[in-house]
């Protein structure tokens, strides 16, 4: 297939655009390399014989429309995203360019590509996040209530619902797939996992939002790209999944977890390791628990998770652990800063 990647240089993105070239693929990775990209996350393969990039800003109408007259993909796999909560709470603008109108453009892009070659197909990659959040008990299915709570949520849920209207309307075959929380290597520094890794290997304060007992589900990288690719392959055009790997835990569990992985990878005392905890005031709207019941791609793909959480868990701090310099140079531009207060604690 030739398939075009919507941020390419992305943490899933490149995870994505790296198993695709593997499996003998022919790749275009479209991405516009902001603060969450990088050319250094597909270097292995960006000179590789079936990969192409193309820097494009998917929000931009010509140079999309330019991308696909140049690469004619038979395919999309949509993951160009603003995703950041806390960046949504401070600018939303950005995430209603990148998220709304950037997927409205491919869309129509699409439906192009589709006129001209019936066998094309797109997936459109969300988030479990457009679902709300839980009570103690349940789990997200494809045919749970849309009830964002974040303006990056929003964002996401907008952009579901013009996937589904634009096959419901113009029959544009496109998949929708909504994920749980992931993690693995290059990931970018602002998230949970990273941010952990990267305090307590530097001695750091480790920032804990509120109590630190939210809830998410966790889902190993290259176990939702396997999904991914699934779904363009084998799924059905108008359905959507939900890619989750029934692995709920705490914030707090997360922490100690990689606390844990930390003291035995670099021989560290675990307890001062623990002492870095540092409970700060808890975001906006932070929604309490998420979880994701995935049956559906189980039963109707045979997709399963296949990475063990702690064995993962081990591997990431691994990776980070090796590549100090990556998350030096992507985390220039959020070391210091705390996001997400700002709007909130003025409302």
């Amino acid at each position: 297939m030739r398939i075009l990647v919507t941020g390419g240089a992305g943490f899933i993105g490149s995870a994505l655009v790296r198993r695709l070239i593997e499996q003998n693929h022919t790749v275009c990775t479209l991405d516009k390399l902001g603060y969450a990209g990088s050319l250094r996350n597909i270097a292995e393969v960006i000179e590789h014989s079936s990969h192409t990039f193309i820097e494009a800003d998917i929000a931009d109408e010509v140079a999309v429309q330019s991308a696909f007259e140049r690469f004619k993909p038979t395919a999309v796999m949509h993951l160009a995203a603003e995703t950041h909560v806390d960046r949504s709470v401070d600018s939303p603008r950005a995430f209603i360019d990148a998220n709304i109108i950037g997927t409205y453009t491919l869309l129509e892009a699409g439906l192009k590509a589709h006129a001209e070659n019936p066998a094309f197909r797109m997936v459109h990659v969300s988030t479990d996040e457009v679902f709300g959040t839980l009570g103690p008990t349940g789990a997200f299915r494809e045919d749970s209530p849309y009830q964002p709570n974040s303006p990056y949520s929003a964002s996401k849920a907008a952009a579901d619902h013009l996937a589904r209207a634009w096959w419901e309307t113009y029959q544009l075959p496109v998949i929708v797939t909504n994920c749980s929380n992931n993690y693995g290597p290059f990931q970018h520094p602002e998230k949970l996992i990273p941010t952990i890794i990267r305090k307590a290997l530097g001695d750091e304060p480790i920032p804990v939002y509120g109590d630190g007992l939210q809830i998410r589900d966790w889902l190993h990288v290259d176990d939702h790209v396997r999904g991914l690719i699934m779904a363009l392959t084998k799924g059905t055009p108008g359905d959507s999944y939900n890619i989750g790997s029934d692995n709920e835990r705490t914030n707090l569990d997360i922490v100690g977890l990689v606390l844990d992985a930390v003291a035995r990878l670099e021989g560290r005392d675990r307890q001062q390791l623990e002492s870095l905890i540092s409970y700060v005031t808890d975001r906006p709207g932070h929604d309490r628990r998420y979880a994701v019941d995935a049956s559906h791609i189980k039963s109707t793909l045979s997709w399963q998770a296949e990475v063990d959480f702690a064995q993962g868990i081990e591997t990431t701090v691994a990776w980070y652990a090796a590549n100090e310099d990556w998350s030096q140079e992507v985390a220039a531009d959020v070391d210091g800063k705390r996001l997400g207060l700002s709007r909130g604690q003025n409302s």
